[in-house]
């Protein structure tokens, strides 16, 4: 059973379990910080943000461990610096969640409880990272169509998509170059992914040429 190693009564904080808590919040920081790591793309001041949080947010509730004014002053501190920060991925903003419910956990005590929890929900994470578990199918793309002012574009392709694709809906309409052409924005699923060229084919001869994109669909749900 979790049991914290902190004394229950007010002010009696010892530096041996100070700095033993404290080393332990280091240690799971950086273990998370290497989760992280493993993911994909980072820079390294997130990265070391992530191997400091947890030890910070346990000096902090350390600090105010029963003290219900001081309690209140860290929350409108914690406001503050939300405000002022960069709003990430939904993988930086769970990372970062990560290593301050790991403070949270140090810094009431519950050592034990906090090394056991880090070590599974670093392992889930990183294994659902790595496999292919909420990726997208290969057949769903996002298609970029340029056409002349002149073209009826609501038409135009409709026979194209019933051809080569299961679904298509048309997300977007753009004007670009001073209004003389029309930039259309479509989120289609393939049929076969092996006539994506041939689509394409089809598509130039009717827009006479102009550049078409066609990649895969852009994960918005990124960010919360």
């Amino acid at each position: 059973m979790f049991t914290s190693i902190l004394n229950s009564v007010e002010g009696n904080l010892s530096i041996q379990t100070a700095i033993i808590c404290t080393a332990v919040s280091l240690l799971m920081g950086i273990f998370i910080a290497v989760i992280y790591m493993l993911q994909g793309i980072y820079t390294k001041n997130f990265v070391i943000t992530l191997a400091i949080l947890p030890a910070l947010v346990q000096l902090v509730i350390m600090l105010v461990n029963g003290n219900v004014g001081t309690s209140v002053a860290v929350l409108g501190t914690f406001s503050l610096i939300r405000f002022r920060s960069v709003p990430g991925s939904s993988r930086d903003i769970t990372s970062i969640f990560f290593s301050m419910a790991v403070g949270l956990a140090t810094g009431m005590g519950f050592l034990s409880f906090a090394v056991v929890m880090t070590l599974l929900i670093g392992a889930v994470f990183l294994i659902l990272g790595k496999t292919s578990f909420g990726d997208t199918k290969n057949t769903e793309k996002d298609l970029r169509i340029t056409i002349a002012e002149n073209l009826d574009y609501t038409e135009i392709f409709e026979d194209i998509f019933q051809k080569y694709t299961s679904k298509c809906s048309l997300r977007q309409v753009k004007t670009t170059n001073l209004g003389s052409m029309y930039e259309l924005d479509y989120h289609i699923t393939l049929k076969d992914i092996r006539q994506e060229k041939e689509m394409i084919d089809a598509i130039r001869c009717r827009n006479g040429n102009l550049t078409i994109v066609c990649g895969r669909r852009q994960t918005i749900q990124e960010e919360l």
